[in-house]
């Protein structure tokens, strides 16, 4: 049983460090929380009374660039406005649901921003998913409207015929080029609402803190998504956390996002951060390393948003002259990896990481507020990183049952305290929310949120992530479900049984998806191209296995789960591994054999996956 893991390199905060930061920090900040603390108790603070405010206020201002469009925050608020007056006219009011279904661009942004004003809630498909986890995606919130981008139509329409509409007042469809005819049932949205006022709607000022304004579908356990509850306040504070208090944001300033927007890392940390300030967004529609600083350079933006893969793919690029020639001077994200942290910082020139860990449902994180290099920063609520035995997969306790902190400089499973002022929401499943609690953890009644992640405490309440737990893992800045991916290859005709796990491929961020395969027959009848369709119809491009693994038997633990220990340790290494192992080649879609030459071929980056 392991009681306490121990990394190899504590990098534990220093003490004096930190006070003399803290206290600087607390002194010029402490007035600011305690004035959106009052502004949150008076229930005036919502996503849509801040951008009439920043109408009124910078009405000149950019509030939008996207490619070769600009809109001032006077013309992204009239046409938010023309939307939400629109929807309105159809009947939709506080509380209802608008299921939507568009990649990034402005008319995503119009459409959220347009919900949050009337007090519905914008339920954010995810645009990667495919079947039957877009289907049970698009059934699990039953929504008054849909609104569906042509650059989505095609997956739509495969499965619009298992898609509960029943409740859908109107089908709303969003050119994007204007190449595709208007679909059967459809509206064409961004036409028919010139017909509407421009003027704000009166329902603004209804809309509270703690009402909903989006649904964001994290991976299940159970191989299905579920739908995490977003607060106004979930998105406005961690605006004003990093925005303010991190960034420093001013409307003169402007931040870049690459990063897809039904992820709450865009939505939470970015956009917000700069909209709390009146700032302008400079929207993507997906991560370029080729076009990424001639963007930076093109928007003159000050900021970016982040995940530790974008990071490092950018420092992955050979050197340039104009590494530093940038106008950034502070970024805002997670998963950053300590081993290239500091020298991204000297290379690309950026004063200040914005640095944090969080979740979409979470009811707790950290953040980088004192700007210390390699880690998540500091945590202001309450939360406890505790001893963990990773071969039996629950928490360490001691005689009495309660559970055991980690020393500073022990790795440990993170948890946040669930109270009155700081409850974890869950999700619209009930039994779902239930499954993340703890409860009677240090003390009888108490209730802690499990976030299922691995956490080295730095001291001085700081910590730095280390890994994922359990059937969920992190690839290409996504969450995958082994349930999802196990419950695809299992109806493949030609495998028995299998089990999905995630492994580290040296200097890369996240851990690829693996899975170790029980065929019902030899491999030399085993169909690879048939199987890489079946995944390729059935899961997103990140949830795709990059190695296979064939074996006799797969070992279970007594409550017959696989176990994965193991098999996560030996990874894809064909020369510690007997078993036959295949690779998936992502530009060519098909999985070829990893001999031990390809197995070298992919640790000098000479195969992109």
């Amino acid at each position: 049983m392991i009681e306490e893991s121990k990394s190899e390199d504590s990098n534990l905060i220093d003490v004096q460090e930190f006070n003399k930061k803290f206290q600087e920090w607390a002194k010029k900040y402490g007035p600011l929380l305690l004035e959106l603390g009052k502004l949150s108790a008076e229930n005036s603070l919502s996503w849509g009374l801040i951008l009439e405010e920043n109408a009124q206020k910078y009405p000149d201002n950019p509030a939008i660039k996207f490619e070769e469009t600009v809109l001032t925050y006077k013309e992204f608020n009239d046409r938010v406005n023309q939307y939400a007056n629109y929807f309105i006219s159809l009947g939709l009011k506080k509380g209802d649901i608008v299921k939507v279904l568009i990649k990034n661009r402005i008319e995503f942004l119009v459409v959220y921003s347009a919900n949050a004003k009337i007090g519905a809630i914008s339920s954010l498909i995810n645009t990667d998913l495919r079947k039957k986890t877009l289907i049970y995606s698009l059934n699990l919130t039953p929504g008054k409207l849909i609104v569906v981008g042509e650059e989505c139509y095609e997956a739509y329409n495969r499965v619009k015929s298992q898609v509960n509409s029943t409740d859908a007042n109107q089908l709303c469809f969003v050119h994007d080029g204007g190449e595709m005819k208007l679909p059967e049932n459809f509206v064409d949205l961004p036409q028919i609402v010139k017909n509407f006022p421009a003027s704000n709607p009166n329902t603004t000022t209804d809309v509270k803190p703690e009402d909903v304004i989006a649904y964001l579908f994290t991976s299940g356990t159970t191989g299905l998504p579920k739908a995490a509850l977003l607060t106004h306040s979930r998105v406005i504070g961690p605006g004003y956390a990093f925005g303010t208090l991190i960034a420093h944001f001013t409307p003169d300033d402007t931040i870049y996002i690459p990063l897809p927007f039904f992820h709450g890392t865009a939505l939470m940390t970015g956009w917000s951060s700069v909209f709390v300030n009146g700032g302008a967004l400079a929207l993507a529609r997906k991560f370029s390393v080729s076009h990424f600083w001639e963007d930076t350079r093109k928007f003159n933006v000050t900021g970016f948003n982040y995940v530790g893969e974008m990071c490092r793919y950018l420092m992955n690029q050979p050197p340039s002259d104009d590494d530093s020639n940038n106008p950034v001077r502070v970024v805002i994200g997670n998963g950053l990896r300590p081993e290239i942290w500091v020298a991204f910082k000297k290379r690309f020139n950026i004063p200040v990481i914005g640095e944090f860990y969080g979740s979409s449902e979470g009811n707790g994180g950290f953040a980088n507020l004192l700007n210390f290099d390699c880690t998540c920063g500091l945590s202001l609520g309450g939360h406890a990183i505790v001893q963990y035995d990773y071969e039996e997969e629950k928490i360490v306790r001691n005689q009495r049952g309660y559970a055991k902190r980690v020393r500073p400089g022990g790795v440990g499973l993170l948890m946040f305290e669930s109270t009155e002022t700081s409850r974890f929401r869950g999700y619209t499943d009930e039994k779902a929310t239930e499954a993340k609690l703890f409860r009677n953890l240090f003390k009888e009644g108490d209730v802690w949120f499990n976030t299922g992640d691995l956490m080295l405490d730095q001291g001085c309440n700081h910590a730095q992530f280390i890994d994922r737990l359990g059937d969920t893992f992190r690839w290409k800045g996504h969450n995958v479900s082994t349930s999802e991916v196990e419950e695809v290859l299992n109806i493949f005709n030609k495998i028995s049984m299998s089990s999905v796990y995630g492994v580290k491929i040296p200097n890369t961020d996240g851990r690829a998806g693996m899975a170790a395969i029980v065929p019902i027959s030899k491999i030399s009848e085993f169909n690879f191209k048939e199987l890489a369709k079946l995944l390729a119809e059935n899961l997103a491009p990140y949830a795709i296995p990059i190695f296979l693994r064939f074996k006799t038997n797969l070992t279970t633990t007594h409550s017959f789960k696989f176990k994965k220990l193991k098999l996560k340790e030996e990874g894809f290494n064909p020369e510690i591994i007997d078993d036959p192992l295949y690779i998936f080649i992502p530009k060519e879609s098909r999985y070829i054999p990893l001999t031990k030459v390809v197995y070298k071929r992919i640790l000098k980056k000479k195969i992109k996956l």
